[in-house]
């Protein structure tokens, strides 16, 4: 992995997340830095990775080459124009990972013309394995794209947009994704007791069988569709399962959900655009 000074904005789950796995893949722990106002999490943010820990999010801005901002959405105006002198001056990449600011936006609230690549990583970065998007504006070079792709390969799948608009559709898609699949796994582990099996029994039957499927497609070259079709035998217990959820209208409940997800991405965008 090729190394550079990266900064962070925000020592949260996130920023412990990618800095965890920039380490684990090889980069120099003494070139992380990370601002962070609470004194006991910059604390054990050093004493966790043995990383530079500041409370000067000015400092920060004006060494780094690549600034991460790891900050709530809400947040993220007072912080972006707190640093804006400095990012002027310096001219670092920026890597935002806060949901629903656009690109255009926290380019105005930078002071302009800045090289901003948006992420959207989901909470599965916290054991590795996110599935991120980015998007990258037009003045992000290609070295930069690179280091940016680095950073969030650090802790699982990466992957570029064409359009920023489609960061909605992630949003709605993988972003929220864990909680529908812990959703449908809470669901299983109800219905289980129903069946007759206690908590324990349900919870690791129902754990193993979520990662067993995901690992089965994850190595397989065919699409879902094809692996569920190969596992619902014409007229066994799976088939009529299925048949019960695909009659109670599953495919169009999801549907609507995304769809649902998608809106709401984009009323933020705006609101918090304003």
């Amino acid at each position: 992995m090729q190394n550079f000074n990266i900064g962070f904005i925000g020592g949260g789950n996130m920023a412990r997340s990618l800095i965890g796995g920039l380490i684990a893949n090889g980069f120099e722990r003494d070139r992380i830095s990370v601002t962070e106002p609470d004194e006991q999490k910059r604390a054990r943010l050093a004493a966790d990775f043995g990383i530079h820990t500041l409370e000067s999010n000015q400092q920060i801005a004006a060494t780094a080459e690549v600034l991460l901002l790891a900050v709530k959405p809400q947040q993220m105006k007072q912080i972006a124009e707190e640093v804006a002198a400095a990012v002027q001056q310096n001219q670092p990449l920026l890597i935002s990972i806060a949901a629903g600011i656009r690109e255009p936006v926290l380019d105005r609230w930078l002071g302009g013309n800045c090289a901003i690549v948006r992420a959207m990583p989901n909470t599965a970065a916290l054991v590795g394995s996110s599935a991120t998007a980015l998007h990258a504006n037009e003045r992000v070079s290609e070295q930069q794209r690179e280091q940016a792709e680095s950073v969030l390969r650090a802790v699982g799948l990466a992957l570029w947009l064409d359009s920023e608009e489609q960061m909605d559709s992630v949003t709605a898609l993988s972003g929220s994704g864990p909680a529908y699949f812990l959703l449908i796994m809470e669901i299983m582990q109800q219905a289980a007791a129903t069946l007759g099996l206690d908590e324990e029994t349900a919870r690791l039957l129902i754990l193993q069988t979520a990662f067993g499927t995901a690992k089965m497609a994850l190595e397989s070259s065919e699409d879902a569709t094809l692996l569920r079709q190969r596992v619902t035998s014409p007229g066994g217990t799976t088939y009529q399962a299925v048949k019960v959820l695909e009659d109670g209208g599953l495919r169009e409940l999801f549907q609507q959900a995304l769809i649902a997800a998608r809106t709401r991405s984009e009323q933020l965008a705006k609101q918090l655009g304003e």
